[in-house]
């Protein structure tokens, strides 16, 4: 089961998603943290983000466990 709660910046959406995590004993994944790593790893990586298809041989080369 996914859960996904969308709101602004600061309003406690991640905080909720630990708590209900917590008490529903679901593993809390932070799925925008995962999404600036993978830009942050692109960019320090001088890897074209509008290039499709440098993007996706990159991705196949990543492994994101938890």
């Amino acid at each position: 089961m996914n859960i996904a709660i969308d709101g602004p910046a600061g309003a406690g959406k991640s905080s909720i998603a630990k708590l209900v995590a917590k008490k529903l004993n679901y593993v809390y994944v932070d799925t925008g943290a995962m999404f600036r790593t993978m830009a942050y790893y692109f960019l320090t990586n001088g890897i074209d983000t509008t290039d499709e298809n440098a993007v996706n041989e990159k991705c196949q080369a990543i492994d994101i466990t938890i």
